[in-house]
Parts: C-alpha cells; sequence; structure tokens
C-alpha cells in the first residue's frame, strides 16, 4: 500500500502542474505543424499557441480559460490499490480551483446550478484498471476541453455501413471534421473507439486521445495503417488551425477498439484541441516514482 500523505501531495502536484502547462508530445507536434504551413494566417494561430504554452508554463498562470472536464484514469495490481483517491483528487481540484488555476465551471446538467469550486457529482471522472501482476498504480489525469465535445460524433454502424476497405468508417470520421469545422479549436487530436456499445466505444475514443502519446505508433498493424490514412485525409481537406484554412488541421489521430456483437459495429469520434492538459505518474511501493507525462 503507498504512503495516503505522499500520494496527496503527488495528486495535488499533478493536477497544479497539469493546468499551466500542455504535454510535450504536443509541443512536439505543434512545432512540427507550424515549420511546415504554408498559410500565414495559420502560422499566425500556431505560434500564438506555442507563445501561449510558453508564458503559461513561465508564470503558472492557466495555459486555457476554460478548466475542461478531468477524467482520472488509474490502473493498479495485487496490493498497490491507494485508499480514498477520488476524495483526493476532489480536494485537488477545489484547491486548485481556489487558488485561481482552474475556473469553476462544473455545474447541474439540467438546472445549471454551480458548485463554485469544481466539485459536484461524478467530478473528476474516474476509469479504473486492475492488472493483477502490475507493481505500481499509475494514474493519469485529462482536462478535456469541453468546446471540443460540440463536434463529437457517435454511430451504431452495420457491417454493410462499414464499407469495402472501411470506406463507410472513413467517410463518416471526414463527415464529422467538416461538421466541426473550428469548433474544437483546432489543431485537434482525434479519438476513435470502435467496438463494444455505445458507451464502450465512447470511452475508447476518449481514452486514445487523452493517455496515449500523441506521437506514438499503434501497435496494431491495421490500426496504424488507418490512423495514417486518416491523419493524411483529414488535413488534405485544408481546413487548418482555428479552422480558417492551412496544411494542418489534426496533429494526431489515435483508435482503441474492443470485440463487438456481430449485429453492430458501434464508432465513437473525439476531438481534443491542442491543449493537452494532461500528467501522469507511476507510484512503486518501494517509494519509486516515474513520470509519464
Amino acid at each position: 500500500m503507498l504512503d495516503q500523505k505522499m500520494l496527496k501531495n503527488e495528486i495535488f502536484h499533478l493536477v497544479n502542474r497539469s493546468v499551466v502547462d500542455i504535454s510535450d508530445d504536443t509541443k512536439i507536434l505543434l512545432k512540427e505543424a507550424l515549420d511546415k504551413e504554408s498559410n500565414e494566417t495559420a502560422k499566425s494561430m500556431l505560434s500564438a499557441m506555442i507563445e501561449n504554452t510558453e508564458l503559461a508554463n513561465v508564470k503558472q498562470k492557466p495555459v486555457c480559460q476554460s478548466p475542461g472536464y478531468p477524467t482520472v484514469y488509474l490502473s493498479f495490481g495485487n496490493g498497490t490499490l491507494p485508499g480514498n483517491i477520488k476524495e483526493m483528487f476532489g480536494e485537488a481540484l477545489v484547491n486548485a480551483t481556489n487558488n485561481g488555476l482552474l475556473r469553476p465551471s462544473m455545474v447541474h446538467p439540467l438546472t445549471r446550478e454551480n458548485t463554485g469550486n469544481n466539485s459536484g457529482d461524478g467530478v473528476p471522472n474516474f476509469e479504473f484498471d486492475y492488472i493483477p501482476e502490475q507493481d505500481y498504480v499509475e494514474i493519469i489525469i485529462s482536462f478535456k476541453g469541453c468546446g471540443a465535445e460540440l463536434g463529437n460524433e457517435m454511430k451504431i454502424m452495420t457491417v454493410p455501413q462499414l464499407g469495402k476497405d472501411f470506406s463507410g468508417l472513413k467517410r463518416l470520421v471526414l463527415d464529422t471534421v467538416i461538421n466541426a469545422g473550428g469548433k474544437p479549436c483546432p489543431p485537434v487530436g482525434i479519438g476513435i473507439g470502435i467496438g463494444g456499445q455505445m458507451d464502450v466505444a465512447s470511452k475508447l475514443s476518449r481514452k486514445a486521445i487523452s493517455t496515449r502519446l500523441w506521437t506514438d505508433e499503434n501497435p496494431d498493424e491495421l490500426y496504424n495503417e488507418l490512423e495514417k490514412e486518416l491523419l493524411e485525409e483529414i488535413n488534405s481537406l485544408g481546413l487548418g488551425a482555428a479552422g480558417t484554412g492551412g496544411d494542418t488541421y489534426a496533429l494526431t489521430v489515435k483508435i482503441a477498439s474492443a470485440h463487438t456483437h456481430t449485429a453492430i459495429a458501434p464508432v465513437a469520434i473525439n476531438f481534443h484541441c491542442w491543449v493537452t492538459r494532461r500528467g501522469g505518474v507511476r507510484l512503486y511501493t518501494d517509494g519509486r516514482k516515474e513520470i509519464i507525462f
């Protein structure tokens, strides 16, 4: 079992550092996009984004005015499950809000009543993964912007709708991008969840874009090829940064899947703005610590 005081301190630090910077993999892709951009307006947009992240980190101020929606991905093994980690994260979010690092934006879904400190039912969201042989606790928190949610799409496809060489799936993704336009604050990362049922595909779509390095490659050959093809086709649309035109609309495409029933092929498409506020750490029972993001 992890030391509870140490764990609480790590969680507070993880939350605070996640909201004043974006992850290094996204910074790399933003700079690569700027170097190859041919559109002057898009160049200006990308330059401003990069400068914004640098200033936020130096001044330890929020990298975006929106706090996004926090989700915690936690995996653990036998004997490593921490104590009341939900309570610890709840306290850390309230603390960060009270210190001006997060704008209070969590509200009741119908009455829209604001708690004033980013607390509330289901905040943060938790996704737990039990891996018996794992000798550490892995914690990743992702503050995903909610403006990007306005472009998301979910469809329960049939096998014929997938199409030959997945042409139907590809068309769904491209149509979704065109309809979203500049709403998701491009350049974006796009997570695609395939399989399960509606809830499974949706969770996979967020997990794929929230927990994978945006610079990595999918170990599955089929999905790796599909990710690259979709990224190229999306950027060929010419929508560009902020949706005002340019060479790079998407920085990456990530796919995650689960087996599904023979009658259906659920697909969820999840936009993530360029502001990848996330932090990750592995904590070992012997006191070692490994930073992920």
